[in-house]
C-alpha cells in the first residue's frame, strides 16, 4: 500500500545501514552534523521496515552487511519505490561492482574510506533529489485532486476566486465571450478552460492571433479558400471558422483586427454561415467565439477604432483577469508550481527560495505578469540568476526598487542559509503583506484609495485584505 505523500517542507532523512558500530557512529555524526535525521540500522533486515514508496528519505548502506547483502537489497529497494535514492558503501568494491550497481539504479557508490565531506556532498545531492520526487509527486497529486476549472487556474486570492467563479459559469454555456487582460495574463489560458469544460470540448478549439497576420492571409485564415481563389492557391484551404465546427474560435487581440475584416467577421457571425474565397457556396458555420483583448473594445468602438455593432455581437458576456501585481498573494503558490514544473521539464533538482528571494518576488512590478513570473522559475532552475532571482544583470531588481521595503526580519535572512530555521511560510507571507500594506498606508496618511494605487490594487481588493490582516488604515491618519 502507498503511504500518503509528505508535505512539501518535510526533511529528508538518512537511513544508514552499517554493521561495523565505529563506522556508523561516525558516519551518522557527520550527517547529523550536516542537519539530516539519521536512521542507524545494523543490516537489511533491521531497516527494511523504513522503506516505503513516497517516504522522504535517502537509503546509505554498506555493500557488505551480515544476511542480505546491499547489493542485493538494492533491487527489493527499487521495487518498492523505483525513485528512492541509494547510495552504496564499501571497502571491498571495485570499478566493476560500481558500474554494475549503478546500471541497477543505484544513486552514487562511495569507495570507504571517505571524508565525511565526501559522504556528506553525495548524501545532499540524493536529498536534493529525493526532495524534487516527492514536490513533482505531489504537484501532480494536487492537480489531480482538482478537478475542473480549478486544475488550470490557480490561486487562491478572492480576484481569482471571482475568475474561476465567472469561468465555470460561463463554461457550461455556448455564450460568446469577451476577456479582457494586460499580456501574460493568461487569456487564452481562460479562452480553452471555457472551452474545455464546456459542452463543445469534443470539437476543436481554434486559435487565430487576429495580430499576426495582414488583412489579405486573415481573411483565408477565417473564411479559407478554393483551389484557384488566386495565385498560389493550388487546393482548398478549411478556414477557421469552418475548422471550429461545433467547438470554439479563440480570437486573440481581436482589437488588432482590420476594419474590413471586422465586417466581414460580422456578417458571417450574424447570418451564421461564410463563403470561401473564390466560391460563391455558403457554408453554415456553428461556433463558439471567444474574444481577448488588452483594451476595452467599448472604448474603441467609441473612438472609431473598432466596430461598435461587432462589439455588440460579441460582447455577451465579459471576464476580467487581474495583473499579478494585484494578487500578490498567489505569487508564492505560483512560483512554486512553475519552478517544480521546470524542474520536471529540464530534469534538474528544484532549488529552494530563501525569504530575501521571495520577498524580492512579492515586491516586483511583473510587467509581464505570469508568463514573466513562469520564465523566471525556468531561469531560475537552469541557474540562469543571481540571487535576487529577477530579470535583468548584475542585482536585478531589489524589492526597494519598486518603493516597498521587505518587513523586518525577511530581507535580513542570509541568502543560501537553508538550515536556518524558518517560521511557517503562511505567517511570513503574511507578515511581508502586512508590512508592505502599513508603509503603503503611512505613506499616504491612512488613505485608503491612494494606497491603493500605490500598491496597484482596487480599493475593494484592499479593504478586504486590511479587514483579513486585522489592519486599521485610521490608525494611520491619527499619526499622519
Amino acid at each position: 500500500m502507498t503511504a500518503p505523500l509528505p508535505a512539501a517542507d518535510t526533511p529528508i532523512r538518512v537511513l544508514l545501514v552499517e554493521d561495523d558500530e565505529d563506522v556508523r557512529l561516525g558516519s551518522a555524526q557527520a550527517l547529523m552534523l550536516a542537519g539530516f535525521g539519521v536512521i542507524e540500522c545494523g543490516s537489511v533486515e533491521e531497516a527494511r521496515a523504513h522503506v516505503q514508496a513516497g517516504a522522504p528519505l535517502v537509503v546509505l548502506s554498506d555493500v557488505r552487511l551480515p544476511g542480505l547483502s546491499g547489493l542485493q537489497w538494492l533491487a527489493e529497494v527499487q521495487a518498492v519505490d523505483a525513485q528512492l535514492p541509494m547510495i552504496l558503501v564499501t571497502g571491498h568494491g571495485d570499478i566493476a561492482m560500481a558500474v554494475g550497481a549503478m546500471r541497477q539504479g543505484a544513486w552514487d557508490f562511495i569507495a570507504k574510506p571517505c571524508s565525511a565531506d565526501t559522504l556528506v556532498a553525495a548524501v545532499r545531492r540524493a536529498a536534493d533529489k529525493r526532495r524534487l520526487t516527492l514536490q513533482v509527486e505531489q504537484l501532480r497529486a494536487q492537480l489531480e485532486g482538482r478537478r475542473g476549472v480549478e486544475s488550470t487556474l490557480l490561486g487562491g486570492s478572492v480576484l481569482m476566486e471571482r475568475v474561476r467563479a465567472k469561468v465555470a459559469a460561463l463554461a457550461a454555456t455556448s455564450a460568446d465571450v469577451v476577456i479582457y487582460g494586460e499580456t501574460g495574463t493568461g487569456k487564452e489560458l481562460v479562452a480553452r478552460c471555457l472551452h474545455e469544460q464546456g459542452p463543445r470540448r469534443g470539437a476543436n478549439f481554434v486559435a487565430l492571433n487576429c495580430g499576426g497576420l495582414p488583412e489579405n492571409l486573415a481573411e483565408t485564415e477565417l473564411f479559407g479558400h478554393e483551389a484557384g481563389a488566386f495565385t498560389g492557391a493550388s487546393k482548398v484551404r478549411i478556414g477557421k471558422l469552418e475548422h471550429a465546427k461545433g467547438g470554439t474560435l479563440f480570437l486573440d487581440e481581436i482589437e488588432s483586427m482590420p476594419m474590413g475584416l471586422q465586417v466581414k467577421l460580422l456578417r458571417a457571425l450574424q447570418e451564421r454561415s461564410i463563403e470561401r474565397l473564390g466560391s460563391n457556396v455558403a457554408r453554415p458555420i456553428d461556433c463558439r467565439v471567444v474574444a481577448a483583448a488588452k483594451e476595452d473594445l467599448q472604448r474603441a468602438s467609441e473612438q472609431g477604432r473598432f466596430r461598435a455593432d461587432l462589439y455588440y455581437r460579441i460582447g455577451v458576456a465579459f471576464v476580467e483577469l487581474p495583473p499579478l501585481r494585484a494578487r500578490r498573494e498567489d505569487i508564492p503558490l505560483l512560483f512554486e508550481q512553475f519552478t517544480l514544473q521546470a524542474a520536471s521539464r529540464y530534469q534538474r533538482a528544484a532549488p529552494l527560495v530563501t525569504p530575501a528571494q521571495l520577498a524580492a518576488l512579492m515586491a516586483h512590478p511583473w510587467p509581464g505578469n505570469v508568463r514573466e513570473l513562469r520564465n523566471v522559475a525556468d531561469r531560475f532552475v537552469l541557474g540562469l540568476l543571481d540571487d535576487s532571482l529577477l530579470p535583468g544583470s548584475g542585482a536585478g531588481i531589489a524589492p526597494s526598487a519598486t518603493g516597498l521595503a521587505p518587513p523586518p526580519g525577511v530581507a535580513a535572512a542570509p541568502a543560501g542559509d537553508a538550515g536556518a530555521p524558518m517560521r511557517p511560510l503562511p505567517q511570513q507571507l503574511e507578515d511581508f503583506e502586512r508590512a508592505v500594506i502599513t508603509q503603503a498606508l503611512r505613506q499616504h496618511g491612512g488613505e485608503v484609495a491612494a494606497a491603493a494605487r500605490a500598491l496597484g490594487i482596487p480599493k475593494q481588493t484592499l479593504h478586504d485584505k486590511l479587514k483579513r490582516l486585522n489592519v486599521s488604515a485610521a490608525e494611520f491618519k491619527a499619526q499622519a
